[in-house]
């Protein structure tokens, strides 16, 4: 599948955005043309190519009525500019743009104003966006929405947020970062605070990242075709941008949960007996690993992978058929290839074959059941009875 994958170790911001999907478009200058033909007059996107520590990229400029709001663009704080809610989603509904396109640059600007209702107290409608309502945040939000629109990734994943640290001048003073509002928008998104000090995601940066993400983490198993590089407008001793890295994902990705648990006084018989009983509970996978413990004594590692909804029963079930007193765990992502099966016939009867695609790898493999009926049936061996199958299929 189409996967994009979004690199904000340095935090995002709208123009960073912008930037990064602008490059991964096939015709940057005929998207930018449609994109200014659409946004309020006097409203114009520019891109420049740029360099951040010897990383080259584009760099977005938005001049509102001939002159670039360029003061702490990156954090969107322009305290001349109070825009009510309201007055953002009639002049989004009025423009002449794709219907999705705009369905989700109103998404976007209803998690922003339910985020400062919540800082401030007031209902959604008596809020006026300092940081965000200006002219040229709509442009920024307006371009990323559309820029995913006709890009079309089937799957999007960011990766943990750093949001930055330190504190902040907008339109209400000095705050701590991340911003009340940021924090808000960020909250059920992994973040870190980064390797610099400032604000490193603005309020539009983590709305749109919230909207669009599926999922976070570590980039997925894919195979990259393109890389859009966006640089911010400070510099710092890091790089300052934002990558986004365009490929092919195949197979299938899950976050599954691994428990894991330590055992020196179980014999053989109670270890197989709660291996079975923790499959018919529905664990994906369990298996045990040789380890030493305290004491000198030789002891068994039990892992079991499971889905996260299964997580209690699991648990409960290792607590209760085995000795342990913990039980660890860890949640990762496993990525599968896509499972299918046929069957042959053959002279001995039918035999299923399995079969895995994905990640450039195809392979198949007769189901040991189905051999083992017919080497027991015909009294020849299992490799002879697998020679068979493979003759038919």
């Amino acid at each position: 599948m189409k996967t994009l994958y979004l690199e904000c170790s340095m935090g995002a911001a709208g123009d960073m955005l912008t930037a990064a999907l602008l490059e991964l478009h096939p015709d940057p200058a005929a998207f930018l043309e449609k994109l200014n033909a659409a946004l309020p007059e006097g409203v114009a996107v520019s891109a420049e190519q740029d360099e951040k520590r010897g990383i080259r990229g584009t760099h977005i400029h938005v001049d509102i009525h001939g002159e670039e709001e360029e003061q702490e663009k990156e954090h969107h704080h322009h305290s001349h500019h109070h825009t009510s809610v309201s007055e953002i989603l009639e002049r989004i509904e009025r423009l002449e743009i794709p219907q999705q396109v705009k369905e989700d640059a109103l998404a976007v600007y209803r998690r922003i104003a339910e985020a400062e209702s919540e800082v401030h107290g007031e209902p959604v409608e008596n809020i006026h966006l300092h940081e965000v309502g200006s002219l040229d945040a709509l442009a920024d939000v307006l371009a990323v929405c559309w820029l995913l629109y006709e890009l079309a990734p089937e799957e999007v994943v960011c990766s943990p947020i750093a949001v930055g640290s330190g504190t902040v001048k907008c339109a209400h003073g000095i705050l701590p970062v991340p911003a009340p509002a940021t924090e808000r928008l960020l909250r059920g998104l992994p973040v870190w605070a980064g390797n610099e000090k400032g604000e490193l995601c603005t309020p539009t940066g983590a709305a749109l990242l919230g909207h669009f993400a599926h999922e976070f983490g570590a980039m997925p198993a894919m195979i990259p075709e393109k890389c859009g590089i966006g640089t911010g407008h400070k510099d710092f001793a890091t790089a300052n941008v934002l990558r986004a890295f365009w490929g092919e994902s195949e197979g299938e990705r899950e976050a599954i949960l691994e428990l894991k648990c330590n055992l020196d006084d179980s014999s053989g018989e109670e270890l197989g007996f709660a291996m079975e009983q923790l499959f018919a509970a529905g664990a994906l996978d369990v298996f045990t690993t040789p380890i030493g413990m305290k004491k000198d004594r030789p002891a068994v590692m039990v892992t079991v992978l499971c889905k996260p909804e299964k997580r209690e029963e699991l648990i409960r079930c290792l607590f209760r058929h085995t000795t342990t007193l913990g039980v660890r765990e860890n949640v990762c992502l496993r990525s599968t290839l896509r499972r299918g099966f046929y069957t042959v016939q053959t002279e001995a009867g039918p035999v299923r074959f399995k079969t895995a695609e994905g990640f450039g790898v195809s392979r198949e493999k007769a189901e040991f059941e189905d051999l083992a009926r017919i080497a027991r049936e015909q009294g020849i061996s299992l490799r002879e009875a697998a020679a068979l199958a493979e003759l038919e299929s």
